[in-house]
């Protein structure tokens, strides 16, 4: 076992304060901090879905073995070195574009959109690559260049977050789109865009709203409207959001306790194990509950922006920073979007929500942290 760490460059000093399970964990690049606090949400979201679910096991252990798949591709990404995800950035990004095409042109349609590749034995939403490929080609294009970034790096920039985010709007996946957008803003905020280039940026979404509006489906103009005041359409529109006010608001500090939440049991919030189980940790759980899931997933973001903070070059500092932030940017939508803060957009949340495409693009985002910490100690330790 000495040798094998010492082939993969660890100071003597090192191996000596390494434990067992330390060493095991450096061997295998990853990251003991954040793997603690993700298996924790991925705990705390098992039980809260066992009870979502109606306590259906059948739910249950099959979100289990999503949960070890997912951790299996973080796994295997983290062995990536940071160099081959720099190089491979513009072609994952170009793979995703063209399936975006395909799914415009040939993809399967289900419950009304057009979201999805079918490959005979398997079908799967191309969208979610762009979640990694949208920042990744960001920290790509910016990594030998200028900081902060010219007007004109940011104009292909722009161009470049507005192809796969318009492509996934269209389908229509609202929700995803913007997390894609998010993914790509955040690079260029990251990379320290100027004042005077963030005012006009907001001046000019402030300018495109109207066209945005009239660019949205009916379903999605009125969940805006049902936003501004839900009691409009209290049995239609509205009804999600009134019933999960009304699950967290009767949850008070300490919940009603796991598996008493009538609106969940007796099935008065709708989407309980998906889009809207928040509302049922604040009824079981209540705003204790709520606050201990808030500081795992806090806990989360921390570790994944100290990572940031330690990369040692251009792509690996904004590509960790935007992957952290838009985990953040996740839960504030999802919860925000649950208390009736934020229109519904359809946003899960992350690593609770029942679902495994989502789960499995998060968890391959943290193998990328992982890769980038493991090769930042490589270059510390030798």
């Amino acid at each position: 076992m000495r040798n094998e760490i010492a082939g993969l460059g660890y100071s003597s000093r090192t191996q000596r304060t390494l434990t067992g399970g330390g060493r095991f964990l450096q061997l295998l690049h990853i990251d003991g901090p954040l793997l603690l606090a993700l298996l924790a949400v991925c705990a705390a979201g098992l039980i809260v879905l066992f009870s979502a679910a109606g306590e259906n096991s059948g739910a249950f252990f099959r979100q289990a073995i999503r949960l070890g798949l997912a951790l299996i591709v973080m796994l295997i990404v983290a062995q990536v070195p940071p160099r081959l995800l720099r190089a491979g950035a513009p072609w994952l990004y170009l793979a995703g574009v063209v399936l975006l095409i395909l799914v415009a042109t040939t993809g399967h349609v289900a419950m009304g959109a057009q979201r999805w590749l079918d490959l005979g034995f398997v079908r799967f939403q191309p969208s979610e690559i762009m979640k990694l490929a949208v920042p990744m080609a960001c920290a790509w294009y910016l990594h030998d260049q200028p900081l902060p970034p010219s007007l004109r790096r940011i104009a292909v920039l722009a161009v470049g977050i507005l192809v796969p985010t318009l492509l996934i709007a269209e389908q229509p996946d609202l929700g995803t789109s913007l997390l894609v957008a998010t993914g790509g803003v955040l690079v260029i905020l990251l990379a320290g865009l100027q004042l005077r280039y963030i005012v006009a940026l907001g001046v000019l979404t402030l300018g495109t709203v109207p066209i945005a509006w009239h660019m949205l489906h009916d379903y999605q103009r009125q969940r805006v409207l049902t936003f501004l005041n839900p009691q409009t359409d209290p049995l239609g529109a509205g009804y999600h959001t009134i019933q999960s006010q009304i699950a967290i608001g009767s949850g008070g500090i300490f919940g009603k306790g796991y598996m008493n939440g009538s609106q969940a049991q007796l099935e008065f919030l709708p989407e309980r194990s998906t889009d809207f189980v928040f509302a049922v940790i604040g009824e079981e759980w209540g705003l204790v509950g709520l606050l201990v899931l808030l500081t795992l997933y806090m806990l989360v973001v921390a570790r994944g922006l100290f990572i940031a903070v330690q990369a040692q070059d251009t792509f690996s500092r904004l590509l960790a920073g935007s992957l952290s932030l838009t985990f953040a940017v996740y839960l504030f939508i999802n919860s925000g979007m649950v208390a009736g803060l934020l229109p519904v957009v359809g946003v899960p949340l992350p690593l609770v929500s029942y679902g495994g495409t989502s789960m499995v693009t998060l968890m391959a985002g943290f193998g990328i942290l992982m890769s980038i910490h493991s090769s930042r100690r490589k270059l510390v330790s030798t």
